[in-house]
This record gives C-alpha cells, sequence and structure tokens, in this order.
C-alpha cells in the first residue's frame, strides 16, 4: 500500500469531507482515508489498482480542486 498526501480546496465543511471520504474509500485500491482540518486528505491506497490521478480525478468530479501536497 501507498500513502499520499492530498489538498483539497473547498472541502471546508464536515459535509463535504463526509462526502469526499465516502466517495473515496467507494472506490476499489482504496483502504484508508483520513481527512484533517486543514482541507488536506491522507488517503492509502493500492497502487496497483489506482494510481494518485484516479484519486484526484475522483475528487475533481465531486467538484473539488485536488493535487498532491
Amino acid at each position: 500500500m501507498d500513502r499520499v498526501l492530498l489538498g483539497v480546496r473547498g472541502m471546508d465543511t464536515e459535509e463535504s469531507k463526509t462526502k469526499v471520504t465516502t466517495r473515496l474509500q467507494g472506490l476499489e485500491g482504496v483502504s484508508k482515508v483520513e481527512a484533517t482540518n486543514d482541507q488536506q486528505l491522507f488517503v492509502e491506497y493500492d497502487p496497483g489498482v489506482l494510481t494518485v490521478m484516479d484519486l484526484i480525478r475522483t475528487l475533481r468530479s465531486l467538484g473539488f480542486l485536488a493535487g498532491i501536497e
């Protein structure tokens, strides 16, 4: 498993954190998602199944700006 820190602009409410973490945890290959209070996510994922860009595209599809921190 790999772990990445993603910055997620616009993830500033509990509702948005829940939306983002629920969506990412539903992806095959994601084993853990932790949201911080600083609009960041720690994501543990299987690089054989997903890439970091897959994670970023998923966040962007939800309407958030995201990138690697």
